[in-house]
């Protein structure tokens, strides 16, 4: 006896099942060591772990099984549809079980995500760990623990094949993050198409101009047909550049308009601890960069940090980054902006005049701003909440800002009326906050405010909006793989590109 609690079985009567044909079962793994990996798709968190998932699976073919057991936080993620999404979305090439009602993680006494739980091959439950593992740490653990049991046990069944990622269709797009304006360029555009590892630049119509990458994940650095991303979700633009969070790097990228090529200006290509202090950004690690503004005269670039749960401020002539706002703690808590608690800032939004930055916070269902008003490098700033009040806090309430409720917004944009417009993301909808009246209202954008292929197709998890010079929006409609323009005037609807 390896454990000491058997391990409750995992096939259960009514669960969904994906990347594989059949529900799979804790007796059909007997001989393997398995990890239950308790995750859900909205935690960044749990997708920092993915990688690390990965080397195991390629590392221990035969000896380990992981299964991902998927955990819903907010009510959207209950949805089976928007599971497969996201599986695809992240390619997740192991097993998944979607648990909806969290039975699993009561009955493994699951208190955070993410936990990965390790089951003997024999079926008793041997340890959990919460949290990101270190993946060096965590494969010499595993190593270890297959040369104590011996090695491949005689009962070890053949190798357990991972699916292959599918393709989203024939469309130009694939799970797109942000789109931006180019600036001094009218009419042009920049969109963070994630799925496709690349970065396209689009006519005021919607035709692509260009694109940047390789349409494969990497890191290289180089022009812009070898140059590579991986999974890039947010853009800032000046006249001569479109700077790229290439989110599953761990990296800030610039493009250069001008001759094509890409280069790596913050980052270290592998997964930071919070920022604490200024340092070189060549030297700095970051964490799932997920979106980034820059001030209007260059000076400055703001990072959302979403995997550190920080804002980080970029000195453009220093070559320097240091914390604006958030410890690296995960909560919501005004204040001076260095001592602030924010939780996965995922969508930036600089005001005109650059008093303030909006800012998604998505784990909180918050929008919230840091003031900046009278603010220099090195100085601090303050955090106040427009929107928003726990990390388990979420709906879909307009009203009074103090009471209206999001559920995972992901982007946030300033409108030419000044007020603030928000990728809702698991309400599916655009949300407008007025400051100046305290109110937050839905855009409503139905079926019979819509045009052509737009009416077939509802928003599915926004997660960027920017407006045009018209006042319309071109909203990022990640989980429909396009971007349609949004006229907030008529509420009128109609596909973009994609």
């Amino acid at each position: 006896m390896y454990g000491l609690v058997t391990a409750p079985e995992i096939d259960r009567k009514g669960l969904a099942w994906f990347n594989t044909p059949d529900p799979l079962s804790l007796k059909s793994l007997r001989g393997r060591i398995v990890i239950l990996d308790f995750w859900t798709y909205c935690c960044i968190n749990c997708v920092q772990v993915l990688p690390t998932l990965r080397q195991i699976e390629e590392a221990f073919p035969h000896q380990v099984a992981v299964i991902g057991v998927h955990s819903p936080k907010f009510a959207a993620e209950r949805c089976p549809e928007a599971v497969e999404h996201a599986i695809r979305r992240y390619g997740i090439r192991h097993p998944v079980v979607h648990d909806p009602y969290m039975t699993l993680w009561d009955e493994y006494a699951v208190r955070a995500w993410p936990t990965l739980v390790l089951i003997c091959p024999d079926g008793k439950v041997i340890g959990q760990l919460s949290g990101e593992p270190d993946p060096a740490l965590m494969i010499q653990g595993l190593s270890d623990l297959i040369d104590t049991l011996g090695g491949v046990s005689p009962r070890m069944p053949v190798e357990m094949p991972l699916s292959t990622p599918s393709a989203a269709g024939d469309g130009p797009l694939r799970f797109p993050g942000k789109v931006k304006p180019l600036a001094g360029a009218e009419g042009r555009w920049a969109v963070a198409d994630g799925g496709n590892h690349q970065v396209l630049v689009c006519e005021s119509d919607g035709r692509v101009l260009a694109r940047y990458g390789t349409g494969l994940p990497g890191t290289d650095d180089g022009q812009a047909e070898r140059a590579a991303f991986t999974s890039p979700q947010g853009l800032a633009c000046t006249e001569d550049a479109i700077f790229v969070a290439d989110t599953g790097n761990h990296l800030v990228r610039r493009i250069d308009l001008c001759s094509g090529a890409v280069t790596t200006v913050a980052g270290l290509r592998f997964r930071g601890l919070p920022v604490s202090m200024r340092q070189p950004a060549a030297e700095t690690a970051l964490a799932s960069p997920w979106d980034i503004e820059i001030t209007p005269d260059g000076g400055t670039l703001f990072i959302a940090n979403a995997g550190t749960h920080q804002i980080l401020a970029m000195n453009m002539r220093a070559g320097t980054v240091e914390p604006l706002a958030g410890t690296g703690g995960e909560n919501i808590h005004d204040g001076p902006a260095t001592s602030a608690l924010l939780a996965q800032p995922s969508g930036l939004a600089l005001a005109p005049d650059a008093s303030a930055l909006y800012f998604a916070d998505s784990e909180t269902s918050a929008v919230r701003k840091v003031i900046l008003d009278g603010w220099r490098l090195g100085q601090t700033a303050r955090v106040e909440t427009l929107v928003g009040r726990g990390l388990f806090d979420f709906g879909h309430d307009d009203g009074p800002m103090t009471a209206a409720r999001m559920q995972h917004p992901l982007g946030v944009a300033v409108m030419p009326d000044g007020r603030v417009a928000v990728a809702d993301s698991y309400n599916h909808a655009i949300r407008l906050i007025d400051e100046a009246a305290g109110t937050v209202e839905t855009l409503k954008t139905g079926r019979l405010h819509c045009t052509g292929a737009a009416c077939r197709r509802p928003l599915w998890e926004p997660a960027g909006l920017w407006p045009t010079p018209k006042g319309r929006l071109l909203v990022s409609d990640t989980n429909n793989h396009r971007i349609v323009e949004v006229d907030p005037a008529t509420r009128r609807m109609r596909s973009w590109l994609g």
